[in-house]
C-alpha cells in the first residue's frame, strides 16, 4: 500500500477513534453516579503527531463542555451577524418577500415626481406649440369653438376663488354685455358715457397709448436689461385680481416650469403685455379682453418666483421696454 494512502487511513482511524471516545464517555462503567455536568467537564487532550516519526506536533486540551460552548457560540454569532447584515444593509432588498417601508416611500415619491415632470413637459410643449402657431399664422385652434372643446372651463368664474371680490365696474360691464347693450361706440352707450379711445390699425407711438396698471401694489424689482429682467415685479396681497393693461386678445394662456401660470395679451400697434407667476388663469387663448378686465389671480408659481407677486412685461415692436415709463404704478 502506498505510504500516502497509509497515512490517510491512519489519520481517519484516529479521528473516528476520538469521536467514538467523545460519545462513549457517557456509557463508561462506574460513572453512573456522576452528574452530566461533571462528565462534560472531563479533560481530554487532542494530540497532532507526525505519522512517520510519531513526533508530537501540537496538542490541545479539550472538554465536551468547551466544544459544545464553542460550536454553540459560533452558530449564535453567525445568526446574529447575518441578521444585522440583512436589517442594516441594502442586502435585504435582494431577499424575496422582505418588506421595506422606506423603499416603498421612495418609490412613491419618485413616481409622483415623474408624473409631475411629465405634466410640466406637456404644458411646456403646448406653450411652445401655441407660439409656433401664432408665428406662422395658424389660429384655427384659437377660435371660440376650439377653446370650448379644450379643458379650460367655459365659464372663467368657475376657477375664481370664492374669497375674491369683483370690482363694481366689472359687474356693470358683465351686466351690460349680458343684456347686449354694451358697445365701444360712445354714441351707443349714451351721451354721458365716457368716451373711450381705442387705437386702430394705424401705427401710434407708444407714448400716445393709454395703459392702466395691472395690479395695485409695491414694486419690488425694476426693469433691467443687463440682468435680463425684462419687466417689473409687483407685490400684492394673496388672491388679488390681475387686470388687463389695455384692450387686446389673449395669445397665450398656460403653464411653464420657469414662469408658472402665465398669460400674454396682444394689443394694437404691435404691443404685447405679459403677466407671469399667477395662481389662476381666468382667460383662455384666443379670447378678447378689455382694459381693466380680470384675467388672472396673483400667485407664486414657477421656479423663478420667490413669493406672491406679478411679473409684468411690456413689449413694443418685439423689444422689451420699461413699463414704469408708460404706466403709473
Amino acid at each position: 500500500m502506498p505510504k500516502k494512502r497509509r497515512y490517510q487511513l491512519k489519520g481517519m482511524q484516529k479521528y473516528f477513534a476520538f469521536i467514538k471516545k467523545f460519545f462513549d464517555f457517557f456509557r463508561r462503567h462506574g460513572d453512573d453516579d456522576r452528574s452530566l455536568m461533571e462528565k462534560l467537564r472531563d479533560k481530554y487532550r487532542l494530540v497532532v503527531m507526525n505519522d512517520e516519526t510519531f513526533e508530537e506536533v501540537t496538542s490541545l486540551k479539550l472538554s465536551p463542555l468547551t466544544v459544545y460552548v464553542f460550536f454553540s457560540s459560533l452558530v449564535v454569532g453567525t445568526a446574529i451577524f447575518v441578521t444585522l447584515l440583512i436589517v442594516y444593509t441594502p442586502l435585504k432588498r435582494y431577499i424575496p418577500g422582505y418588506g421595506d417601508y422606506n423603499r416603498d416611500q421612495e418609490i412613491a415619491e419618485l413616481t409622483s415626481k415623474v408624473s409631475n415632470l411629465e405634466s410640466e413637459i406637456e404644458a411646456h410643449r403646448r406653450y411652445n406649440e401655441n407660439f409656433r402657431k401664432i408665428l406662422v399664422g395658424d389660429l384655427a385652434d384659437m377660435s371660440k369653438e376650439a377653446a370650448e372643446q379644450q379643458v379650460i372651463p367655459s365659464n372663467p368664474n368657475d376657477s375664481l376663488p370664492d374669497d375674491v371680490d369683483r370690482i363694481p365696474e366689472d359687474d356693470q360691464l358683465r351686466a351690460a354685455v349680458a343684456k347686449g347693450t354694451f358697445s365701444s361706440d360712445p354714441a351707443v352707450n349714451g351721451a354721458n358715457a365716457p368716451a373711450q379711445t381705442l387705437p386702430g390699425s394705424r401705427d401710434l407711438p407708444l407714448e400716445q397709448m393709454s395703459f392702466m396698471p395691472p395690479v395695485a401694489g409695491e414694486t419690488t424689482s425694476s426693469f433691467d436689461l443687463s440682468k435680463k429682467h425684462f419687466g417689473i415685479d409687483i407685490a400684492a396681497p394673496k388672491n388679488t385680481a390681475i387686470k388687463a393693461a389695455a384692450d387686446g386678445v389673449v395669445i397665450s394662456s398656460g403653464y411653464t416650469v420657469e414662469t408658472g401660470y402665465s398669460i400674454a395679451i396682444q394689443h394694437p400697434n404691435n404691443v404685447v403685455t405679459m403677466y407671469k407667476h399667477n395662481s389662476v388663469l381666468l382667460k383662455p387663448a384666443g379670447e378678447a379682453v378689455k382694459a381693466g378686465e380680470a384675467i388672472a389671480i396673483i400667485g407664486n408659481t414657477g421656479v423663478e418666483s420667490s413669493g406672491p407677486h406679478l411679473h409684468f412685461e411690456l413689449w413694443y415692436r418685439g423689444r422689451a421696454v420699461d413699463p414704469s415709463d408708460y404706466i403709473n404704478f
